[in-house]
């Protein structure tokens, strides 16, 4: 008998897929020489540099209320899930009832008792488990992925607040340039040394620098901002306003690409999560469409309470045998749940595919670009190198009274303008150096959250 239960419990199990995603075993867009290693990306953003950066990152995983949010979900998964098969458990219920007989002779109090044990055949006790395993892992992922996001978002601001700081700097330098190159082009004009049209020109020239400066000066406020809601608070800290340095990778290199996406990528484990729940949801499905079987017992004890023959006496009855519910006419529609269930499945491996086929790409786009961006940062600081020793010879001519101070003032706005490229191309290194680690699944791993009110 016990045999024969054995297998009817997990005869209408469905099968959990094999997931066996399409991760390269090399990265196309990986620099030369690079292998694929195991993957541990915590505190990957300490690349660039910046204590204020890993201060700001360790302040927003504590005070950030996605993060918050996520870790409460997580812990009433934990508290439900040690619960997924109490369904299945003995239950009792208790009841009294007070019945009066319909000539008025007498007056019954009763007092009875129902046991009802369902027995979790045809696969639904395990069902039952992958369906609260799929919502405990739902929930992991989805702290884990709102950490990744946290960190990725708390980096990609600073790094353009620190750039927007860098280039309004460069802007006010170039407006200030202007400023002087306009009044020795007017001290000219006075001496009929210059046409009129060149002082036009260079009023067009300052008039222009200064609308330049309006662009870094909203993306400040913007990135402030933003930085704040990431924290937690209503408004930035007066710190953040100071201009300081531009975090930047330097001769940071990719030395390791990270394969195990299946690890380390939250879309794909919540992707993976799905696909247990949707196999549980089948299984439980599958099971409906048998019969419910199960053990059943009740003693009732009554008294009478009000007989006319001023006696009472009290009787009980118990009672012990099988419950069988069996579907009948609603039996075409849970095989058609089921077979619905079936279909949601399939759709849920497709899912999983699909977000590691995004993975991949996200990943392989941002090591290329990462790696583009490299030679880009390099030859514009060749190029910035360059025109700041060409400005110096100038002033060194110039204090040999062998050139004009307006040439000066040309060749620091030409410099000013390459030191721009220059911040602009080392904010988008660093920018797809946080797209790489984002793609990757790259986050801190900060002790799980304990549950509360377990008790």
């Amino acid at each position: 008998m016990a045999a024969s239960l054995a297998v009817l419990a997990g005869c209408s199990v469905a099968p959990l897929p094999e997931l066996k995603p399409p991760v390269p075993d090399a990265w196309r867009n990986a620099p030369a020489g690079v292998a694929p290693a195991p993957a541990d990306l915590r505190g990957w953003w300490q690349a660039l540099g910046d204590a204020q950066l890993d201060a700001l990152i360790d302040r927003a995983l504590k005070n950030n209320l996605d993060v918050a949010q996520a870790a409460e979900r997580l812990r009433a998964a934990r508290i439900l899930n040690p619960h997924a098969h109490d369904a299945y458990l003995p239950n009792l219920h208790a009841k009294t009832n007070d019945v009066i007989s319909p000539d008025t002779s007498a007056s019954y109090f009763l007092v009875g008792f129902d046991a009802m044990w369902e027995l979790p055949l045809f696969g639904s006790w395990q069902s039952a488990g992958r369906v609260s395993q799929a919502q405990l892992n739902l929930a992991q992922t989805g702290l884990r992925g709102a950490q990744v996001s946290l960190v990725a978002e708390v980096t990609r601001r600073w790094i353009e607040l620190r750039s927007a700081q860098q280039q309004a700097r460069l802007l006010t330098a170039i407006r200030d340039a202007q400023q002087e190159k306009l009044h020795l082009l007017q001290t000219r004009v006075d001496l009929k040394l210059a046409s009129p049209a060149e002082t036009a020109r260079a009023q067009a020239e300052l008039s222009r620098a200064e609308a330049a400066l309006s662009e870094p000066q909203q993306a400040i406020i913007s990135s402030a901002q933003q930085l704040a809601v990431l924290l937690g608070q209503n408004e930035p800290d007066a710190q953040w306003l100071e201009p300081g340095t531009q975090p930047r990778l330097g001769q940071w290199q990719l030395t390791s690409a990270p394969a195990d996406l299946l690890r380390t990528r939250p879309e794909i484990a919540s992707a993976e999560a799905e696909v247990l729940r949707a196999a549980g949801e089948l299984g439980m499905s599958r099971a409906d469409i048998y019969p419910h079987i199960g053990i059943g017992a009740s003693m009732q004890w009554s008294v009478n309470i009000a007989s006319n023959h001023r006696a009472r006496n009290g009787e009980g009855i118990f009672s012990l045998g099988p419950v069988i519910d069996i579907p009948l006419f609603d039996w075409g529609q849970r095989v058609a749940a089921a077979h619905a269930k079936d279909h949601e499945l399939h759709a849920a491996v497709l899912a999983y595919r699909q977000a590691v086929l995004q993975g991949v790409a996200e990943a392989e786009i941002a090591m290329g670009d990462l790696e583009q961006l490299r030679g880009r940062e390099q030859a514009s600081q060749q190029a910035a190198d360059a025109l700041q020793s060409a400005t110096g010879a100038l002033r060194k001519r110039a204090e040999l009274g062998l050139g004009s101070h307006l040439d000066i003032q040309d060749s620091l706005i030409e410099g000013h303008r390459t030191e721009l490229e220059l911040v602009s191309a080392i904010a988008a290194r660093d920018l797809a150096y946080v797209s790489l680690y984002k793609a990757l699944g790259g986050a801190p791993m900060p002790a799980p959250p304990e549950p509360r009110g377990a008790d």
